[in-house]
């Protein structure tokens, strides 16, 4: 007779009840101690367990206990991360970040700024600034050739003709010419954090740009 069947025909195991929902039992080494001893009474004196056998329901039962703790731990240790996640993330309202994203938004009599890496160096690198409603390009700069690596760009908030752009929200091109093939690029645009929103069991913790909504709060490459 195994420790789990002394458990069960000393009437101590539990069936699943209403309020079994909302108790977790659990078995404590007293309780199981308790029951390896009075296994050891009760057991068939012509089928006696042997020591193998003995010592095989106790590393069982070790390797059981060892686990439960170690997931409370890392359950403790993924707890205090998302704590101090949601703190950082609620010091962001307020201030600008730097994020991927292939659309900016304008201020009246303002300006875009952001950044792209380049995997190589190129002899024509440029930025168009489109309407995102007609697909016209308003504006492109020429950043001229760049080596590889990090290029940053700034759009003034004027078009082709010097004139000031409506303010709203345009989108960002980055394109570089690569081993003679004009390659698009990923770009990352400076935004205005406006709120934080906290992540759940299914979903991560976002943070909502001003005029470009969400983005996850581990995509955030630089607070400036």
């Amino acid at each position: 007779m195994s420790a789990i069947d002394t458990f069960n025909s000393l009437g101590l195991a539990t069936t699943a009840t209403a309020s079994a929902s909302t108790q977790k039992q659990s078995l404590g080494q007293d309780q199981f101690l308790k029951l390896l001893t009075t296994q050891l009474t009760h057991q068939d004196p012509l089928k006696p367990m042997d020591n193998g056998e003995f010592l095989g329901q106790m590393a069982q039962f070790s390797t059981v206990s060892g686990i439960q703790d170690l997931q409370a731990s890392f359950k403790d240790f993924a707890g205090s991360i998302s704590s101090n996640q949601a703190l950082q993330a609620s010091g962001l309202v307020g201030r600008r970040v730097s994020a991927p994203s292939t659309e900016a938004l304008l201020g009246a009599g303002g300006s875009v700024s952001g950044d792209f890496e380049l995997p190589s160096s190129s002899p024509e690198v440029t930025v168009k600034i489109i309407d995102p409603e007609t697909g016209a390009t308003i504006r492109t700069i020429d950043k001229g050739a760049q080596s590889a690596g990090t290029t940053t760009f700034t759009w003034d908030g004027k078009d082709g003709n010097g004139n000031l752009a409506d303010p709203g929200v345009y989108k960002i091109e980055a394109a570089a010419k690569i081993d003679g093939v004009n390659t698009v690029l990923a770009t990352n645009v400076q935004s205005l954090v406006k709120s934080v929103t906290m992540g759940s069991s299914n979903s991560s913790m976002q943070v909502n740009l001003d005029g470009l909504g969400p983005v996850k709060f581990s995509q955030i490459k630089q607070i400036l």
